[in-house]
């Protein structure tokens, strides 16, 4: 079990990797044994990272990537593929985040947020496969959300100034849906694709209203930690989950089940 976990001598790539769900998985990424691309517009917090795990033991580096800028993300590929050759995995986690719900969203940040949510993780899953289908294998993985399979709980915000976007349950949804897509077309290649759907992750930020709504919600009465967020991206990244393609693994404690 150990050796199907292993990751040594591979290359992952995570975008939105210095965000709250994008640490977590570019640690565990490290810690089987990758060297990870932290990979943001914020490239500063994302070197930050890199630089962190590196001082851990571990070997990570740093890329600018936008997501709305296609020449960024052409740009961004020919740096991977010039530094280290072949990439094994790709866990597309960014996402755009510039709109409300429906009443307040407008056609302008609805379009903004599709550049990215939509176009640039087509984008990304595009240039990444290239390379994974000439080498014969590779791993993607898609984060995309519980509000990607269901519609939004808006009680849990009942007391706090947070509810859901509209734009993210489309966009989640078409994420969930292009998965199962890729997974079809790739895998004759010998490429995997999977997707993750979280629900709310702890934060130090969240409003004591919002924990304790979501933690009545929610079966397992609590909201997911760090390391419920790793296990579940190190095994769709590793050998462990070798037969395994087309899958939308919900990791929400029970969220989904009621």
């Amino acid at each position: 079990m150990t050796q199907l976990f292993d990751l040594a001598g591979q290359v992952a790539v995570v975008t939105g990797g210095a965000g709250l769900y994008g640490r977590h998985i570019v640690a565990a990424l490290a810690e089987l044994g990758a060297h990870v691309v932290v990979a943001a517009r914020d490239v500063e917090a994302c070197g930050a990272l890199a630089s962190e795990l590196v001082e851990q033991g571990w070997a990570a580096s740093a890329r600018p990537l936008d997501l709305a800028d296609e020449s960024s993300i052409a740009a961004f590929w020919t740096g991977v593929l010039d530094d280290h050759g072949a990439v094994d995995v790709l866990v597309n986690n960014a996402v755009a985040r510039d709109g409300g719900t429906i009443d307040v969203t407008t056609g302008e940040q609805w379009r903004a947020t599709s550049t990215v949510n939509s176009l640039g993780l087509f984008l990304m899953c595009k240039h990444a496969s290239v390379p994974m289908v000439a080498r014969g294998r590779g791993v993607i993985i898609n984060v995309a959300s519980i509000y990607g399979m269901v519609g939004a709980d808006f009680g849990i915000y009942e007391g706090t100034d947070l509810s859901s976007p509209a734009f993210y349950a489309y966009d989640k949804g078409g994420m969930i849906t292009l998965t199962r897509h890729l997974a079809s077309w790739l895998g004759r290649h010998g490429v995997r694709v999977n997707c993750v759907s979280p629900g709310g992750l702890s934060d130090d930020d969240q409003p004591a209203a919002f924990v304790a709504n979501y933690e009545r919600r929610v079966p397992l009465h609590r909201l997911a930690g760090p390391e419920d967020i790793k296990g579940a991206v190190a095994f769709l990244a590793s050998d462990a989950s070798q037969y395994v393609t087309g899958v939308n693994l919900p990791v929400d404690g029970g969220w989904t089940a009621i």
